[in-house]
């Protein structure tokens, strides 16, 4: 299998089409069951201080469990983006340019404040 996000998509979409789930996949239940894994992902640090998640992730057994967790999220992003028939590459790099103008260098570095004007 490809690591491109075309492929991966399309892993999904014969995955889905295999078991009859495409019936399942509307943008709504898509949306939510991804927010229900992302969900998931925060309740595996919920409740740890910024070291206990590095100690956490220091093993096989923390690095194994956020990699499930983040590639149920993954693969419902893509989904997710396949049914609605978006470009997700072309996305994010869209998004990259508006961040970055959102968010200049001069205003933003080193500071976490969200800059207000700016579109």
């Amino acid at each position: 299998m490809s690591d491109s996000l075309g492929e991966i998509a399309k892993s999904l979409r014969i995955f889905a089409d295999q078991r009859d789930w495409e019936q399942f996949h509307s943008i709504k239940n898509l949306v939510l069951a991804l927010v229900g894994e992302v969900g998931e992902v925060a309740e595996l640090v919920q409740w740890k201080s910024d070291q206990e998640v590095t100690a956490w992730l220091g093993n096989d057994d923390g690095k194994s469990q956020l990699g499930e967790e983040l590639a149920d999220v993954l693969m419902y992003v893509v989904r997710l983006g396949d049914i609605a028939g978006l470009d997700l590459r072309a996305e994010v790099r869209r998004k990259i340019q508006l961040n970055a103008e959102r968010y200049p260098i001069d205003k933003s570095f080193g500071n976490a404040t969200k800059h207000t004007g700016l579109r």
